[in-house]
């Protein structure tokens, strides 16, 4: 069987899986999922045993550090993945809510009600975890869902997805429901994102050059989680202390992610005070400074920033920093340079803080507190999907609610219309 075969059958099996899906209880999913957690941790050595390959392989490949964080799975991360399991599991289930009702005139009564999408497939590079999360939260709210990660993960990817089918089968989830594309040829993206009979919706996870490229291939809606061009804005009235906090969690806390800070912005009246300190923070923590003239004449060890740094996702150890003259450039900087991920403002001034809220063009905006927690999890959604940058029909972080589509249904007594 060729890679097109191979995907078109995956296609197939998961279309017959979602309408066995669609006629499982919210206990007997949630029974399910807790099956999954437990076969995750069972399998915790094998698990470590296969990311360890992928670890050496990446290595020997030359990723970065932080690319290397993304992949590793600590106990700690393998701990979060089987959290994940049991707190979506305990969330509420939203197949079936009723949106709203109203009757007609004629007596018809019409609901608006939750339904799955169907079939979602999860295209992503590096984090393993998302095998786990995508999995979980497309499961719960009865979508069937083809995982395809990308190839320096392989290994960990495939034991993953084996041990929540396993898992998940025993307590008689039906076959095919959750499935991994077990093939590194880039011909299986190719297929997947145009198999409009099978797939109803794509999400893409990683780099901007995967989400281009499953843009222009896709035949099938795609929603995407484009790159996080995340900002901090340290105003003229910010608590200097707490914004050092701040900037030091976003960005150092865990640089490969996207909801890390890339561009720290401060107000030119407290720059000659907090640049100073918010450098030697980032040299003791190995960032690269690369800045402004300001930025570098006040931290020594700045470089200087070009053009293509402001719009620059580093998920590196390496920060932009720009000095401005007042909210409304900070503003005009983060909506012409920013991704519309997530973008923090730190002040005491309660009318910057409204101001930014309501003009910044983003996905998630803060008032004191760091962009790392742009997060599903962090939310109280459980695992997370991803984060959207799109508008439609999804927006920030994707938990249960965002999966479901609507349907209307339409109860009469004979009406006909004349």
């Amino acid at each position: 069987m060729n890679v097109k075969e191979q995907v078109l059958k995956i296609g197939a099996d998961a279309k017959a899986a979602s309408r066995e899906l669609a006629k499982l209880s919210t206990r007997k999913k949630n029974a399910i999922l807790d099956a999954m957690a437990e076969e995750l941790d069972a399998r915790r050595a094998l698990i470590q045993a296969e990311n360890h390959k992928d670890l050496a392989a990446g290595r020997a490949a030359g990723l970065t550090n932080a690319m290397l964080d993304r992949l590793e799975l600590t106990d700690a991360r393998i701990d979060s993945m089987i959290k994940g399991l049991r707190d979506v599991a305990v969330l509420n289930d939203p197949v079936g809510e009723e949106i709203s009702t109203w009757n007609r005139p004629n007596g018809l009564e019409i609901h608006k009600r939750r339904v799955p999408i169907g079939v979602i497939g999860i295209i992503f590079e590096s984090r393993p975890n998302v095998t786990c999360d995508a999995a979980a939260l497309c499961f719960k709210t009865s979508n069937a869902v083809i995982l395809r990660g990308g190839k320096e993960a392989i290994h960990s990817n495939l034991a993953i997805a084996d041990a929540m089918r396993t898992g998940g089968e025993s307590k008689g989830m039906p076959a095919n429901c959750i499935q991994l594309i077990p093939t590194i040829d880039r011909e299986a993206v190719k297929v997947m994102c145009q198999m409009t009979d099978h797939l109803d919706l794509i999400i893409p996870r990683g780099g901007e050059s995967l989400i281009r490229a499953v843009m222009e291939m896709a035949h099938v809606p795609v929603i995407k989680h484009y790159t996080g061009v995340c900002h901090t804005y340290v105003d003229a009235a910010a608590d200097l202390a707490m914004a050092l906090r701040i900037s030091e969690n976003a960005k150092c806390q865990r640089p490969g992610v996207c909801n890390a800070m890339e561009t720290l912005l401060v107000h030119q009246d407290v720059a000659a005070e907090f640049l100073p300190k918010m450098g030697e923070v980032f040299d003791q923590h190995g960032v690269e400074i690369r800045g402004d003239n300001a930025t570098c004449q006040l931290i020594g060890t700045a470089k200087p920033a070009t053009e293509a740094d402001w719009s620059t996702e580093y998920v590196d150890l390496i920060v932009s920093i720009r000095v401005v003259d007042g909210l409304t450039a900070a503003i005009e900087h983060i909506n012409t340079f920013g991704s519309g991920h997530s973008d923090a403002i730190v002040t005491e001034n309660d009318k910057a803080a409204v101001r930014f809220l309501n003009e910044v063009d983003a996905a998630a905006v803060y008032v004191n507190a760091s962009t790392r927690f742009t997060d599903g999890a962090e939310f109280g959604m459980g695992a997370e999907i991803g984060v959207s940058t799109d508008k439609l029909h999804a927006r920030g972080p994707m938990g249960l609610e965002e999966l479901t589509t609507y349907k209307y249904v339409i109860e009469g007594k004979g009406q006909i219309r004349a």
